[in-house]
């Protein structure tokens, strides 16, 4: 099924409030990490912190979905949201498992909450990852670039998550307008 859904600003902006109430802070922070790199659900519930490098602000990903390694680039919030995350000792996982320490295989249960709680019914924990790739191809960001923030080795996967909304779509023929 070809799936065309991805987050408005609104939706965005509940969803954020929604994630911040959460009870289970691990699997909120790891929700929204997810929604700040556009990286995949195992990306982020694996992430090790000996993967993050702070200088070059990156997290790895030592084998990604192709089976090669990634590094996913980590804007200023993605860097806040995990410099607030307190550190288990000797535990390597960012988002550990309280109950056992290692990463929660799914988060299935905390999305449910917390999507439902921001009235997002419809809304797949993947959708994050078109909602990510939709928000900056709608703000002038290129295809070619989005398409290296997540990681697809050919522009037509990233065609795929990149949504256009109608009103890039009518400022993009307004456009010519101002040119004739």
């Amino acid at each position: 099924v070809n799936r065309e859904r991805f987050l408005d600003l609104d939706e965005a902006q509940r969803l954020i409030s929604s994630i911040r109430e959460d009870e289970n802070s691990v699997a909120a922070n790891a929700i929204l990490l997810l929604m700040l790199t556009g990286a995949r659900r195992n990306e982020v519930t694996y992430a090790k912190w000996e993967y993050i490098d702070w200088e070059k602000r990156t997290l790895l990903v030592p084998m990604s979905k192709s089976g090669k390694k990634r590094t996913i680039a980590l804007n200023a919030a993605a860097l806040g949201l995990l410099r607030a995350i307190p550190r288990t000792v000797d535990c390597p996982y960012i988002f550990p498992s309280p109950i056992t320490g290692r990463p929660s295989p799914s988060l299935h249960f905390p999305w449910l909450r917390i999507k439902e709680r921001a009235r997002l019914d419809n809304m797949r924990l993947h959708d994050l990852r078109h909602s990510f790739a939709s928000f900056l191809v709608n703000s002038g960001i290129s295809l070619y670039v989005v398409q290296g923030l997540l990681g697809h080795a050919h522009a037509r996967y990233t065609q795929r998550y990149a949504h256009l909304t109608p009103d890039t779509l009518l400022n993009a023929a307004e456009a010519l307008s101002g040119i004739l």
